[in-house]
């Protein structure tokens, strides 16, 4: 029934979207004599805004085409190295770079949004590093005969992902994969893996929720597991190729994302808002491409969400190591050579301070050359991976990172 509401209400706000777009532009057409008037400008612009906060999104396109390299500027395709079913294998390949340049795997989140959220994280990286990420699969588009996807198969996803693009990557987790990426690094290095990655970077990543509680990881922890399987999931509706799944919405994760900072989305769509009326359109433009992307959401399967939530959120597993994999202990203390970056925001309000950082204290057999920490201040949890911050503050420690423990 939530499914079905909520799909009765996006058609409805699909209609009232086209609806505003449509007397938006006739409202702002000089053959309109309106346009001349004050409130000609001021009803368009309310409805401008209106429109694209309305409006249904699909997934977004990385649509890079050209990166400079050197001096250098090189077309850029985007090729599908391996195709799973609830994921890809997606690389950016710089045709005509010079070869040699460290390979990363962007282990992109499965949280709701689809990889483009990294897009200004790809961008970034592009022009000294080959990059690859992984792109998963909106669970309303994966028929039920696909198959389940859990914490365990994600962690699969990542081995096999290493393995297709061979010896000496670099791994780089935003956010929450950092748990599966971490514990995917552990496994490999307890069985001498030969494609086990030279670095890990964690960004932001839920390690240990313990560590300074946000509202987040209290939502996670005062109800219990029961209240989230009966209260957040849902079936997809057979208008969908992944009909009768059962799935944690997008739209209720985005939901959330809202709800918990609404008074800076507002905020946000008051200046969109001004800047129109204002004939600011290059500031207004700036604030839709960020909602454009943030509001694009995807669903992800309940077994997923529900594991998560248990081992991470609840049973803090992997910190506590007590986290197995298909009956295989996760044991931090294996790692031994792989090195390690943990990034956090100082205003980070999804993964607190201390969260991500835990990864080096639960490494103890990991010399300390190994380990290093970043604390960047003034940035809150989407800043550590996108903005000017990122561009100019973070990146450019990950980027020595990998250089300094690169095997090629």
């Amino acid at each position: 029934m939530l499914y079905n509401a909520y799909e009765l209400q996006r058609l409805w706000f699909a209609g009232a979207s086209a609806w505003a777009d449509a007397s938006a532009e006739w409202l702002n057409n000089p053959s309109n004599p309106l346009s001349y008037s004050a409130m000609g400008p001021l009803v368009a612009s309310a409805l401008d805004v209106f429109a694209h906060a309305s409006a249904p999104r699909g997934k977004p396109a990385f649509g890079f085409t050209s990166v400079m390299v050197d001096g250098e500027v090189c077309p850029v395709e985007e090729e599908v190295i391996l195709r799973k079913p609830f994921g890809q294998l997606k690389h950016f390949r710089r045709v005509g770079a010079p070869g040699g340049a460290p390979k990363v795997l962007i282990v992109a989140p499965m949280s709701g949004h689809f990889a483009t959220l990294l897009r200004g994280t790809v961008e970034r990286m592009l022009p000294g590093h080959d990059v690859y990420i992984t792109d998963w699969r909106d669970a309303k588009l994966v028929p039920v005969e696909e198959g389940h996807f859990d914490l365990d198969d994600y962690i699969d996803y990542l081995i096999e992902f290493l393995d297709v693009i061979g010896p000496g990557a670099h791994m780089l987790a935003v956010c929450q994969p950092s748990v599966p990426a971490l514990a995917a690094v552990a496994l490999m290095s307890a069985e001498k893996h030969p494609m086990l990655p030279a670095s890990l970077t964690m960004m932001g990543g839920p390690v240990d929720t313990r560590e300074a509680p946000t509202v987040v990881n209290e939502l996670a922890t005062t109800r219990p597991h029961a209240w989230f399987e009966q209260n957040v999931i849902a079936t997809v509706p057979y208008l969908y190729p992944g009909s009768r799944r059962k799935v944690y919405p997008g739209f209720l994760q985005l939901a959330g994302f809202m709800t918990m900072n609404l008074g800076s989305h507002l905020e946000s769509h008051w200046s969109m808002f001004r800047h129109l009326v204002e004939g600011d359109g290059e500031s207004a433009d700036a604030t839709k491409a960020f909602y454009e992307e943030y509001r694009s959401v995807c669903d992800m399967t309940a077994e997923f969400y529900l594991q998560t939530i248990d081992t991470v959120f609840q049973r803090h597993l992997l910190p506590k190591g007590e986290m197995r994999h298909r009956g295989r202990h996760v044991d931090l203390a294996a790692i031994t050579d792989v090195a390690l970056l943990a990034v956090e925001g100082e205003r980070d309000d999804i993964s607190g301070l201390g969260q991500t950082k835990a990864a080096l204290k639960h490494t103890v057999n990991l010399p300390e050359s190994n380990k290093k920490y970043l604390m960047a201040r003034r940035v809150g949890h989407y800043g550590i991976f996108n903005g000017r911050r990122w561009r100019e503050e973070i990146a450019p420690v990950v980027e020595k990172f990998i250089k300094t423990h690169h095997r090629g």
